[in-house]
């Protein structure tokens, strides 16, 4: 869906602040969505072309902070275990090789 607005050219200018007028509105659009949980943040991603970590940090600038579960913090507290581990091992198999 396209979207037009006449906005008069004194106050785009205003809003503007020198930057894409489209785009700012894009991002106002997204954070109210995020903020109102209207928009999922694989929605909110997709729109901007961001990735979770960029997007997370665009929703900060914004003021906008997702509520996170205690399950999603266990979850990623599970990743980060997992992904140690793996990087241990890693690290454990090299050392073992120079040695050799």
């Amino acid at each position: 869906m396209q979207i037009t607005v006449e906005v008069p050219d004194e106050i785009a200018r205003q809003l503007s602040a020198g930057q894409d007028l489209s785009r700012t509105a894009l991002e106002a659009l997204v954070a109210e969505g995020c903020g109102s949980d209207r928009l999922s943040d694989d929605q909110a991603a997709d729109l901007l072309g961001l990735n979770h970590y960029e997007l997370d940090g665009f929703l900060k600038q914004h003021g906008v902070y997702l509520d996170h579960s205690i399950q999603d913090f266990q979850r990623e507290r599970a990743l980060g275990e997992r992904l140690w581990q793996k990087r241990e091992a890693e690290r454990a198999a090299g050392l073992d090789s120079q040695n050799r």
